[in-house]
């Protein structure tokens, strides 16, 4: 049922679930979902306001893109050496890097963040410790605010001050916040009188939007199962779990029992739709012919943007995967490598200003028409995958079953 964002993640809360699994396109909302729930969960208090004893526990977690801004660098322009992640202070960041501290959880971060990443990779909290402005004024920098990374492999001479990529810097932040998480569902297993702290007794919700999509399909995995596992391990608190990722949305399909399932859609009328499903995304998605919807729909309306093309491209691989091919390059037209480059310009991740790719032309959008015509008339379009449940989102085998 149509209905606003702040409907939308009311019905969340109204629902009542341990474990709500939300699957949506990138773009659709999910990280504002995210912050309309907390906002109802928690709201923010009237400037000047003054804070009720009721109001001091934390009440929901979550972990989404404005997690992720509370990390920014220090590259040391200047001296070029001493490179290093700063964690923005608010009162969310100053109670968890308290709590982290008291509970020295630094070596947990260190072993989870190694695990998906590299062994040699180290992060390292700050010890406390006192600098002077440009004013010769003392500042305290507190202690659990700056992370410095080395490489240390072997007996060779550690690397320090090193800047990590953008895809390990969401991986730490993301261990970061699982690292605390796991703790917390483990003083909460206990009874009130064994807990250790009590400033988490209030915590009733966790929401978690699209932690690292930036693995690699064997360390999404893991961590799906991870998270699935603790999620099982919790006792009382209440999960929400959002992300674009059909893999990672079915590994917790599969590992979670006890949840409730929903594709998250935006309407033209810019309100939302939240349909129930049943089964993981190969079965009840059909995750291939929403594809297909989407990119048709753009192309009558005119609005075809950049991220069609990725869309599109996901569309060519689910077929060759389907089918058999090695590479969905091969399903292309006869002249395969022109129509290949011209995807690829627009699916591949650009780190250069200079190197982004500018909004498609007329022509580029008359190629996407072209490349989903001939996906679609040509005999690579069988009704078998239109039929099959079981070809909606490649599945890989895994110990822990198919996703």
């Amino acid at each position: 049922m149509a209905q606003s964002l702040t409907a939308t993640a009311q019905s969340l809360i109204n629902a009542n679930k341990k474990v709500q699994l939300i699957y949506a396109f990138n773009g659709i909302g999910k990280t504002r979902l995210s912050r309309e729930f907390r906002l109802l969960v928690a709201p923010k208090q009237a400037e000047g306001e003054e804070e009720s004893e009721e109001e001091t526990g934390i009440k929901i977690l979550y972990y989404n893109a404005f997690t992720e801004d509370l990390f920014y660098w220090d590259n040391d322009l200047d001296a070029d050496v001493n490179r290093k992640l700063l964690i923005r202070p608010n009162g969310f960041t100053n109670l968890v890097l308290g709590f982290l501290k008291d509970q020295g959880l630094d070596e947990n971060i260190a072993t989870n963040f190694r695990h998906y990443t590299s062994d040699k990779l180290t992060p390292r909290f700050n010890e406390q410790y006192t600098i002077k402005d440009a004013t010769d004024k003392e500042i305290v920098v507190p202690a659990y605010s700056e992370i410095t990374f080395s490489i240390e492999a072997g007996n060779e001479e550690p690397i320090h001050n090193i800047k990590i990529s953008k895809a390990e810097e969401s991986n730490f932040i993301w261990c970061v916040f699982y690292s605390l998480l796991e703790q917390i569902v483990e003083i909460r297993n206990l009874e009130p009188e064994d807990r250790a702290t009590l400033q988490f007794d209030d915590l009733e919700y966790v929401f978690i939007d699209d932690p690292v999509s930036s693995l690699d399909d064997n360390h999404l995995i893991q961590l799906a199962v991870n998270l699935a596992d603790l999620i099982k391990k919790s006792r009382d608190l209440k999960f929400v779990v959002s992300t674009h990722n059909p893999l990672f949305y079915n590994v917790l399909f599969n590992e979670v029992g006890n949840k409730t399932c929903y594709m998250f859609t935006k309407l033209e009328d810019a309100t939302y739709d939240l349909i129930e499903k049943h089964g993981d995304s190969n079965k009840s998605f059909s995750y291939h012919l929403f594809l297909k919807q989407t990119i048709e729909e753009a192309i009558i309306d005119n609005k075809i943007q950049k991220y069609h093309f990725m869309l599109l491209r996901n569309l060519y691989e689910k077929t060759a995967n389907f089918l058999g091919y090695p590479k969905w390059s091969e399903l292309l037209p006869d002249d395969k490598q022109t129509y290949y480059n011209r995807v690829i310009q627009f699916t591949s991740h650009s780190t250069l200003s200079n190197d982004v790719v500018p909004e498609p032309t007329e022509p580029e959008k008359q190629t996407v028409k072209f490349l989903l015509d001939h996906l679609v008339d040509n005999n690579y379009w069988k009704e078998a995958i239109v039929a099959a449940p079981a070809a909606q989102v490649p599945t890989t085998e895994t110990e822990h079953g198919t996703v």
